[in-house]
């Protein structure tokens, strides 16, 4: 019986999916915004037509994964190695800022306290929670608008994947001053060692698929061990090196970006994301929420916890970016761009409830940031591109 309701699921998920992004799209509005409008829908928040379950996050995972393994396929290098250096100083403002200001605000909210205490731990880990940038969604709304491949957009895809490293080894640390267990060193020799191998392997990888593709030209096979190599890596990532499974998979795609049939692999791929993974994934966001449990206490909270943690970014970011020499309006792109929550803050958020760091309630002010900054972020974008195209 459970079959059959898994199957009854994803077929209002998908069709509740399609019609909400073709109404968004009626509206000018991004469809990934009415994907996730369709989750509030269906969900618990109002129809409770569908219910979260372990099923569902599962095929949001992956649909997480096979958008950023598109993410880097489309990558253009040589803009890539351009922006490298700029997204490195855009993604450490943009960690910074948000974290002193997620600090300040728990502990304007519920009182300063010293370092070492309950409270200033507490405040650190709300501070790390918004430095969390989910660049899944934001690179949707980037291919829709065609400029994922500008200066601009390789920026904000590069700064956002930097700013979850920097995020993970800045929560390690944090944790570690709270449980002695952790090693903060032990985290920042696992990344670097990550990315040491995944260039050594990328370069090994490069080659024999440059030697398949010029023997089997636009054959299944290709776009199948492609597919295969970025589940392999994002496994290894999360598994072996504690790094995020979606940055194994954009190192898939960038290893692959530059052979022949980098197109057609991602054309290929992108039938599956399109048709069932990448709907399940962004309406999953919607299904997560219940609007209807948030307590009188924490809704002021979690007001200023949604600004705090957008302003925290187009601060960060935008006021970087426009030091670094980029125009306003461009400037302010990347800001919002990277103003996105998503499935880290959750990990991240999930991490401190298991750790009994911060109460089962300071989850509500987190989806509600996720769910504002996925439905704005794209509708901004869209805005701005349209008014300054870059």
């Amino acid at each position: 019986m459970e079959t059959y309701m898994i199957l009854r699921d994803l077929a209002v998920i998908i069709l509740a999916a399609k019609f909400m992004g073709l109404l968004a799209h009626k509206c000018r509005i991004p469809a990934v915004a009415g994907e996730i409008v369709a989750g509030l829908i269906i969900g618990p928040c109002l129809l409770g037509i569908v219910k979260p379950s372990d099923f569902i996050n599962q095929m949001a995972e992956i649909g997480v994964i096979l958008i950023m393994f598109s993410a880097g396929l489309e990558t253009n290098l040589k803009e890539l190695k351009k922006s490298g250096p700029a997204a490195l100083v855009i993604a450490c403002s943009g960690v910074f800022v948000p974290l002193v200001f997620g600090a300040l605000l728990y502990m304007g909210y519920h009182g300063f306290s010293a370092p070492g205490t309950d409270g200033f731990f507490k405040a650190l880990f709300i501070g790390c929670i918004m430095t969390a940038t989910s660049v899944s969604i934001t690179v949707e709304a980037l291919k829709e608008l065609g400029v994922l491949s500008s200066r601009m957009g390789q920026t904000i895809l590069s700064a956002a994947i930097i700013d979850d490293v920097i995020g993970i080894i800045v929560l390690t640390f944090v944790l570690a001053m709270k449980d002695p267990e952790n090693n903060p060193a032990e985290v920042i020799f696992k990344t670097v060692a990550f990315l040491v191998l995944a260039l050594l392997f990328g370069i090994l990888f490069y080659r024999i698929f440059k030697r398949i593709d010029a023997r089997y030209p636009h054959t299944r096979r290709i776009p199948i061990i492609g597919l295969g190599l970025c589940f392999i890596l994002s496994y290894v990532a999360e598994k072996y090196f504690g790094i995020a499974d979606i940055t194994g998979a954009y190192i898939a795609g960038i290893i692959l970006c530059n052979i022949r049939d980098a197109e057609y692999i991602d054309r290929k791929v992108s039938i599956n994301s399109y048709m069932i993974f990448a709907p399940v994934f962004f309406t999953g966001i919607g299904l997560k929420t219940d609007l209807g449990n948030v307590q009188a206490d924490m809704l002021l909270f979690a007001l200023f916890f949604v600004l705090a943690a957008c302003l925290g970014k187009i601060l960060g970011c935008g006021f970087i970016s426009k030091c670094l020499g980029f125009n306003t309006a461009d400037s302010l792109k990347i800001g919002i761009g990277m103003m996105t929550r998503g499935e880290v803050a959750l990990i991240i958020s999930n991490k401190g409830l298991n750790l009994g760091i911060i109460d089962p309630s300071y989850f509500t002010p987190v989806i509600l940031l996720i769910i504002f900054t996925s439905i704005t972020v794209p509708v901004l974008l869209k805005v701005l591109q349209s008014r300054f195209p870059s």
